[in-house]
């Protein structure tokens, strides 16, 4: 079975990606930052152990976007919450282990991937922690998602990554690398 990288990404308007991040470069600045961060960060995800799929926001306007890769699947996220999203994006995956990850994480390698895939080896699902308590990661051995998996998450808080695996009932969980995202000024990389 094939291995899928689903990476969430959105329209790098002004205003509409990475408002924090914007409140200290501006907004134009922070969704520059987004498309170039996203572009290399694709390139460098790009390997033939796996699918590069993007999973796109604003529907409509991602699957007709120019700014992203041509040759790269496209997915449209659809509305709700990002468990609602990420879990639709889980459902509507191939069958095979299934990896979701942010566009805003500068430290993510194939490296870093293909360790997450290896964990999908032994666990259901695995989790990449984030510092701030949420994660950059998450991945499913099975196409079809765990039917609680991501209720009752409070999303962007502290709280996400522990209300995500406690949603998981029995489920084996493997963890891979803490790396951190990128949401305000000083969590851009030196």
């Amino acid at each position: 079975m094939r291995k899928t990288l689903v990476v969430m990404v959105k329209e790098p308007h002004p205003g509409r990606v990475k408002t924090r991040l914007g409140r200290h470069l501006g907004m134009v600045g922070a969704a520059w930052w987004f498309r170039h961060q996203t572009t290399r960060l694709l390139r460098r995800l790009r390997d033939p152990r796996w699918d590069l799929v993007l999973a796109v926001s604003p529907d409509a306007e991602g699957l007709a976007s120019r700014v992203w890769p041509a040759d790269l699947p496209r997915w449209a996220q659809g509305r709700g919450d990002l468990g609602d999203r990420m879990g639709a994006a889980f459902d509507a995956m191939p069958c095979g282990p299934v990896c979701i990850i942010g566009a805003d994480i500068p430290g993510v390698t194939r490296a870093r991937i293909a360790e997450a895939f290896a964990a999908l080896g032994r666990n259901d699902v695995v989790f990449g922690p984030a510092p701030d308590g949420g994660y950059w990661l998450v991945g499913l051995k099975r196409m079809r998602r765990q039917a609680r998996l991501f209720n009752g998450v409070r999303w962007s808080t502290e709280h996400a990554l522990a209300d995500s695996v406690a949603s998981l009932g029995d489920a084996r969980v493997g963890y891979v690398a803490t790396l951190k995202d990128v949401d305000t000024v000083a969590d851009l990389p030196r």
